[in-house]
């Protein structure tokens, strides 16, 4: 299962590069025009990106209830408005405000930012295939048994960057650079012989892996 985000924009130009950008980085979106029905939609997701000027409720009202309701929710309001009194109101329940126009990129780096703050993925464990995470308790059961499946620390770390990046085609240097701290070197094993040990604990069939795919040449990737 990958991070849903609930997404509140009543600009439909917006909203659909928005959502259509988000969809493509391996979230899945459900965009709401208006805050009728976010309250009730947020329990079911993991972040909510929500817009300041919506037809009814403003955004700041629609944030409140949403919090109130999740306080563990993280929150990311989008606005026009980038005065520092707009700012401070939205920040007193917000986890992060961005002014409008904003990069794609920008957005996806605050989403991956408060996605991470918030531990175990605003209060809820992360379900990939057979396996439920617990980030913040630094632990993995199974769907089926119920039983934990335990890691090194480099093997955690490993599956935690590519979860972050669900979806996504990480290549070697960028993850060995990010669980490591230091520059990879090309041809370097380490992090394959974790890769393959990370395997044999977490894929129901090692030898054909489903969670952790290799995209030959490149890197891996854990599929939405």
């Amino acid at each position: 299962m990958a991070i849903h985000i609930l997404y509140i924009e009543d600009d439909t130009e917006i909203g659909s590069w928005v959502s259509k950008d988000l969809k493509d980085r391996g979230y899945e979106v459900l965009w709401l025009k208006s805050g009728e029905g976010a309250v009730e939609a947020a329990a079911d997701c993991h972040l909510v990106i929500l817009d300041v000027m919506l037809p009814g409720l403003d955004g700041f009202t629609v944030g409140q209830r949403v919090k109130r309701n999740s306080p563990e929710l993280p929150i990311l309001m989008l606005s026009a408005r980038s005065s520092i009194d707009d700012k401070l109101q939205g920040l007193q329940f917000a986890d992060d405000y961005l002014t409008k126009p904003f990069h794609p990129d920008e957005l996806a780096a605050r989403i991956e930012v408060l996605v991470r703050r918030s531990g175990s993925l605003g209060g809820k464990p992360l379900e990939i295939g057979h396996l439920r995470v617990f980030e913040r308790e630094n632990r993995l059961e199974s769907k089926e048994t119920g039983s934990e499946i335990i890691l090194t620390g480099k093997q955690f770390q490993i599956f935690m960057y590519l979860i972050r990046h669900l979806g996504q085609v990480m290549t070697k240097e960028q993850i060995y650079e990010a669980v490591w701290g230091e520059p990879y070197l090309d041809g370097d094993k380490t992090l394959m012989v974790h890769i393959r040990y990370l395997r044999e604990k977490i894929e129901l069939d090692p030898a054909a892996p489903q969670i952790i795919e290799t995209i030959r040449g490149i890197g891996y990737r854990v599929k939405a």
